[in-house]
């Protein structure tokens, strides 16, 4: 017996397959959201939701829900360089600050929407592999083979099927989806939470060859991350808490704190490779880091995924509702999500090499340091707000003869 197709599958149910899933269900589209995770569940993540991203949950109606409770508003971003600070306010898109929660918190409120437009939700749900209408990566996708837990497998078929599931997207591996624009993994970063850290803004410290950062997330925890560049990555594996510590004792006011603060959960690591893919092919599409991923050093993942639902999500009702072929939606959709994130992914590599300054770099520091404009401008840029390019043409920052 073939089960009725669904207009949607969307395989992953995270930032970037949860808003996807719940704005096509409003739409009045059928759509199966399914996810190996059960919710609420951790995964690895900065928690930094920008302002750009607050105005996706906002238009979304889902604000209130992310921010209730105590989790604190960021509304300074500073950065410790060793011979000054910059401390800014990342304000825009109508809001003030960003805010870190937890995605044990964040993700089960995306499910939960989801679910309330009329998603059909499967948790526990391993895809087993892509249902097609001819050979391998050359057919049309048509659906998804797979089991919940300790359940017989299904298949269940759509007139397409999005992938939203991460950086390791099987969606993406099964339809051999196309890279381009690649980079190296640029730094490895470790990272966990401390009780009574006291941190009430987002405060990085930077140092030669080191990143430093920490902000407040729910529950009056701080999540604290450390980085190194990747070619010293292998050296640190066997002992990566000692090199964390390490490195938070080359900013000597963050060491002071952490020495009467409580560490409340275990180290995680992780170091992510920079991409874009081709995303989509007949019957086909994917979204947030199947798609596109960059090194996570500006936090720019969840509000990259909010908004990449929103093209995605729009591309495919137009093909669902007979408006515009399913290639020509999509192609709008790649050009449109690579000329939005393009030039924070070039700006976003320069800054994850952990390169010292130079000393024109070094330069425009000062110059920035000088002006509380300035500093608010440079906080934007990393809470993607203002594109490097507006920023850094401001004749105010540019070196002077030497």
């Amino acid at each position: 017996m073939t089960n009725k197709p669904y207009d949607a599958i969307v395989v992953g149910a995270r930032c970037a397959g949860a808003p996807t899933a719940m704005l096509l269900a409003r739409r009045g589209h059928r759509v199966l959201l399914v996810d190996r995770a059960r919710f609420p569940s951790d995964t690895v993540s900065t928690h930094l939701i920008h302002p750009p991203g607050l105005a996706a949950l906002d238009r979304w109606g889902l604000l209130s829900r992310v921010t209730a409770g105590d989790l604190p508003e960021i509304t300074t971003y500073s950065f410790d360089l060793g011979p000054l600070t910059l401390a800014g306010s990342p304000a825009g898109c109508g809001f003030s600050g960003s805010y870190a929660p937890r995605r044990t918190v964040l993700d089960k409120i995306l499910v939960g929407a989801a679910s309330e437009a009329g998603v059909e939700v499967r948790e526990a749900f391993s895809v087993e592999e892509l249902v097609t209408d001819g050979d391998g990566a050359d057919g049309t996708v048509t659906g998804i083979r797979g089991r919940g837990h300790d359940g017989p497998q299904v298949t269940e078929h759509a007139r397409v099927v999005v992938g939203a599931d991460g950086a390791h997207s099987f969606v993406a591996r099964s339809v051999a989806a196309a890279s381009y624009a690649e980079k190296p993994k640029l730094q490895a970063s470790y990272y966990t939470y401390w009780s009574g850290l006291g941190f009430e803004h987002f405060e990085a410290f930077l140092r030669p060859d080191r990143a430093l950062a920490g902000w407040p997330t729910n529950d009056g925890l701080t999540l604290l991350i450390c980085g190194w560049p990747m070619r010293e990555a292998e050296a640190h594996r066997a002992d990566a808490e000692a090199e964390y510590l390490a490195t938070i004792a080359l900013a000597p006011s963050l060491a002071e704190r952490t020495a009467s603060a409580t560490r409340v959960e275990r180290l995680v690591g992780t170091a992510v490779p920079n991409y874009f893919r081709t995303p989509y092919g007949p019957g086909w599409a994917l979204v947030g880091d199947a798609g596109y991923l960059k090194d996570f050093i500006t936090a720019q993942g969840i509000q990259d995924a909010f908004q990449d639902a929103e093209l995605c999500a729009r591309a495919v009702d137009e093909t669902l509702t007979g408006q515009r072929l399913f290639a020509e939606a999509m192609r709008d959709y790649q050009e449109a999500r690579d000329a939005r994130v393009r030039e924070m992914y070039e700006f976003t590599a320069d800054f994850a090499r952990l390169d010292p300054p130079t000393p024109q770099m070094q330069q425009m520091f000062g110059a920035i340091a000088q002006r509380q404009e300035s500093m608010d401008g440079f906080a934007r840029v990393i809470a993607g707000v203002t594109a490097p390019s507006v920023f850094f043409s401001d004749p105010a920052l540019a070196p002077t003869a030497g």
